[in-house]
């Protein structure tokens, strides 16, 4: 408990901090205090290709990791190459377990994520939570490219938190940032990103489960699109 009121206290002495900040004070305060014990956890999306542009332009020996799930859209892996070329980094990718993949598909399908909610979330925790804790070894603080207005089960998160279930304190630089500001800064800058955005995806995960979302649609409406709002997170920023 006593360990619990005291993290507690250092987020919110954190946020007092940076309070004031931009994402860039934000994140070159943080790279500077952790060194190799920080890394950007990186899903390819609008969000991190804004932060892998503002991590790179302060340090590009730090650490930037994506999760290949084995069922992504051919235009994230070309992503990933561009990003590379594009900011002479190599950045790390991470796979899920064969055995445990071999069988959860051959005792509940191929795509066995449709069937059910749990089944849905095994496969996420097998593809990516599993990975996902190997890539956190060794780390103190991941960042994260989170904003408020992405869906209801993130509009009370703050700038910087307590990762309770990997031990980690985790930033979002960009927490507060409107979608207009993310594309405006994609411009500017002539980040690369991925073609889908284009077409109707705002929000792209594995290839089965995201489709394209319509006019007036939530922004998150196209990931895990069978389900219910409240339902539709994969495990990575449990609350």
């Amino acid at each position: 408990m006593e360990l619990v009121k005291t993290m507690k206290e250092q987020i919110e002495a954190l946020n007092q901090k940076y309070s004031n900040a931009t994402a860039e004070e934000l994140l070159e305060g943080f790279l500077g205090d952790y060194g190799n014990r920080i890394a950007l956890s990186s899903s390819l999306g609008l969000e991190d290709q804004v932060l892998t542009h503002m991590v790179t332009s302060i340090n590009k020996s730090v650490k930037i990791f994506t999760l290949d799930t084995g069922r992504l859209f051919p235009e994230t892996y070309d992503l990933i190459h561009r990003t590379n070329h594009k900011y002479g980094i190599r950045m790390s990718v991470y796979f899920p377990d064969s055995e445990k993949v071999e069988n959860m598909v051959n005792t509940r399908g191929i795509n066995l994520f449709f069937e059910s909610i749990e089944n849905r979330k095994l496969c996420c925790n097998i593809r990516k939570l599993g990975p996902l804790k190997r890539a956190f070894e060794g780390l103190e603080v991941w960042i994260c490219g989170l904003r408020r207005d992405q869906s209801v089960t993130r509009h009370d998160m703050q700038r910087i938190e307590w990762d309770e279930a990997n031990g980690l304190i985790k930033l979002n630089p960009l927490i507060d940032w409107s979608e207009a500001d993310i594309l405006e800064f994609i411009k500017t800058h002539g980040i690369p990103y991925n073609p889908l955005h284009d077409k109707g995806f705002p929000s792209i995960g594995c290839q089965p489960c995201t489709r394209a979302i319509f006019a007036g649609e939530d922004i998150r409406a196209g990931r895990w699109y069978w389900e219910n709002p409240d339902t539709k997170e994969c495990g990575l920023h449990k609350r």
